[in-house]
């Protein structure tokens, strides 16, 4: 029989549970409040000893009736530092992919495309707002992708997201390595575009903008020559061209002259009819395929510098996407019935 007097009570699962002073210092006893109770009782010796609970023993429920109950561990969550910093990676690629987006279909309304989407096949050229969607587009998914997957830890999205980027970092590797391996091939498919984009100058307003933006920037006319714009009805020099710049080529071909505060575009009218010596003293004679040839050994450091910069961002994207997705399939995996 416990004696001495109970310093504090509280009643567990039917059993009545006290703290008593002893000789050693503090004990405790369990006395159960009903027949049913199983009880236990222990005496701990010691001030700092804590005493010890016997519940009652509960009737097993039935299997039917048991729910699915998931808890996690106080230290198994998702790291908030990869969260977030994904989330903040993306969010600017997202921004950039919507305004790529408003400024492709600006410019496509502008030129009245929207109203008649058929424009577009009509071109036999390239249509640089083209380009603008579609990196609109793809940045603006992968964006959405990747804050939406950090956010609620949505793995399928995450996946996606990590996948995509791999698939463009190794399509861009492909690439360069094999411009590198076949320069002759890469320098005819350019001939082809450059010369195909020369017969559609005068169809479309932003594409001749890129022509004459490529040509003054480097200093060019025509893919290999001023002869290559005898592709452009406009500027061809057969007797069945009846065009004022007929024999002529783009103001963007012209020398320019630092005297001249206003562009003359019409610098270039009937420069071909001349002879051909006398070319260069008005005109640039380089065509640009070579001028691109000459131009990227003079920068590759700059190009080398650009492309493993995106490398990196890239790798990056990767690396954070790849930890989220573990640490979320951990959490998961951490989960109890």
């Amino acid at each position: 029989m416990l004696t001495g007097r109970a310093r504090s009570w509280r009643a567990h699962c039917g059993v009545l549970v006290a703290w008593f002073p002893t000789q050693s210092g503090f004990g405790s006893g369990q006395v159960s409040l009903s027949p049913q109770s199983t009880c236990c009782l222990q005496l701990l010796a010691g001030p700092c000893a804590y005493p010890k609970v016997c519940k009652r023993r509960q009737p097993e429920p039935d299997p039917a009736s048991r729910k699915m109950h998931y808890y996690r561990y106080s230290n198994a969550e998702v790291s908030c530092w990869y969260k977030y910093l994904l989330f903040s990676y993306n969010i600017v690629f997202w921004l950039a992919g919507v305004v790529f987006l408003g400024v492709g279909l600006w410019a496509w309304s502008e030129k009245g495309v929207l109203s008649d989407l058929t424009k577009v096949t009509r071109l036999h050229g390239i249509d640089p707002v083209v380009l603008v969607l579609m990196v609109g587009v793809v940045m603006f998914t992968l964006g959405f992708a990747g804050c939406v997957g950090a956010l609620r830890e949505n793995i399928c999205l995450l996946k996606f997201f990590c996948g995509t980027i791999v698939l463009i970092f190794f399509l861009e590797l492909a690439v360069a390595v094999l411009a590198f391996l076949f320069q002759d091939w890469v320098r005819d498919r350019f001939r082809e575009f450059f010369e195909s984009n020369i017969r559609s100058y005068r169809d479309d307003i932003d594409l001749q903008n890129l022509i004459d933006s490529l040509q003054k920037a480097n200093q060019c006319c025509g893919a290999y020559g001023p002869e290559d714009w005898d592709l452009n009805v406009y500027f061809n020099c057969s007797g069945a061209s009846y065009s004022r710049e007929k024999c002529g080529v783009p103001f963007s071909c012209c020398v320019p002259d630092p005297a001249q505060k206003v562009v003359n575009t019409q610098c270039g009218y009937d420069v071909r009819t001349q002879l051909k010596s006398k070319w260069d003293e008005s005109i640039f004679t380089k065509g640009c395929i070579q001028a691109l040839e000459g131009w990227l050994p003079r920068n590759i450091y700059i190009v080398a510098g650009v492309f493993i910069a995106i490398s990196l961002l890239q790798i990056f994207g990767i690396f954070l996407a790849k930890t989220l997705i573990s640490d979320i399939e951990a959490v998961k995996a951490g989960h109890h019935f």
